[in-house]
């Protein structure tokens, strides 16, 4: 078993199994023991499960601080935090896709499962690929600090944009390059369909172009989230065991959301000075002559930013009627 005390990354592989182990169980527990047959999940049931993800995932840094210190424990949940609040993006965004597509409740946490699946996967690949960048560039780290930056204050002087998914050119690719039907077929993301002289063919239904926008989705978002966490730590252990813990919870999370987004108004413009914030310390750290700027302090200002921002919005919007998203 000596093997397992190789370094994978700079990690003992024992610590990536460790984390993979529990990755593949919870996955198996929620498809195999949640829901093994399709249902509405309730807010009820979905604060549940959002508090179950969200204690692993801050539980988890606890066994980053045993093995690796406290320092590398403050970077994992700073990303950590940093991680699941862009993802309240990702909920909005999800939202209008089953919107678009008309997914009743009862067959989105399927897509979401498998979307999350897939979300571990490519979150490997591109992760992956900035910590060979990274390690092989090191001043790749200030292009990306600078594009927190802009991306931070394009954020807070822009206002929403309006998405119009029938224009969106990967899903009319897939129109006109492959076979679509216009109705769903209970959960099925595929259908056999005669063609009339003998053969049958498959086709793509709506639930499986929701799963292909869902995951689009992610890989436009990771574009912000992955630079924001190697902009905290170059550690890609960290990076991915963060990234992976937060979106873990994100199929909870978003049936947990769903109704109450309006509440969080002012969130978007936390996350613009939050992205700043963490572009900037890179900067910071070489003027302060620092080798990096404290974990510590990371972690708390991430939490005071953030707390305001969710503090003001629930301030501004108390009184206010709930909304309901992504419902059919």
């Amino acid at each position: 078993m000596e093997f397992l005390l190789m370094p994978f990354l700079g990690t003992p592989l024992w610590m990536w199994a460790t984390f993979l182990l529990i990755v593949l169980g919870l996955l198996a527990f929620d498809l195999g023991v949640l829901n093994k047959g399709d249902h509405e999940i309730g807010v009820r049931e979905s604060l549940r499960l959002s508090t179950l993800y969200i204690a692993l995932g801050l539980a988890f840094g606890g066994f980053v601080w045993w093995q690796s210190g406290s320092g590398a424990a403050a970077e994992y949940w700073t990303a950590f935090v940093v991680e699941k609040s862009l993802a309240m993006d990702n909920v909005f965004v999800i939202a209008m896709i089953f919107g678009f597509f008309s997914i009743p409740r009862a067959y989105q946490h399927r897509v979401l499962f498998w979307g999350i699946l897939g979300v571990i996967v490519l979150r490997a690949l591109m992760i992956g690929f900035g910590a060979a960048i990274v390690s092989s560039y090191a001043w790749v780290l200030y292009v990306f600090a600078a594009f927190l930056i802009l991306t931070g204050v394009k954020m807070l002087f822009t206002g929403e944009k309006e998405h119009d998914l029938s224009t969106n050119p990967a899903l009319r690719f897939i129109r006109r390059h492959f076979r679509v039907s216009e109705h769903l077929e209970g959960n099925a993301f595929f259908l056999r369909v005669a063609d009339g002289v003998g053969k049958t063919s498959w086709v793509m239904t709506p639930l499986f172009l929701a799963l292909i926008m869902v995951e689009l989705a992610d890989v436009v978002f990771a574009v912000d989230s992955i630079p924001a966490v190697f902009a905290i730590t170059t550690d890609p252990f960290i990076v991915y065991t963060s990234n992976i813990f937060a979106i873990l919870g994100l199929r909870a999370l978003y049936f947990a959301l769903a109704a109450i987004l309006h509440r969080f108004a002012y969130l978007k413009q936390a996350l613009a000075i939050l992205l700043v914030f963490i572009g900037g310390k890179v900067f910071a750290a070489d003027l302060l002559g620092l080798e990096k700027f404290p974990p510590a302090w990371s972690l708390g200002v991430t939490f005071a930013i953030l707390g305001a921002g969710v503090g003001w919005s629930l301030w501004k919007t108390r009184g206010q009627a709930a909304h309901s998203i992504g419902e059919n």
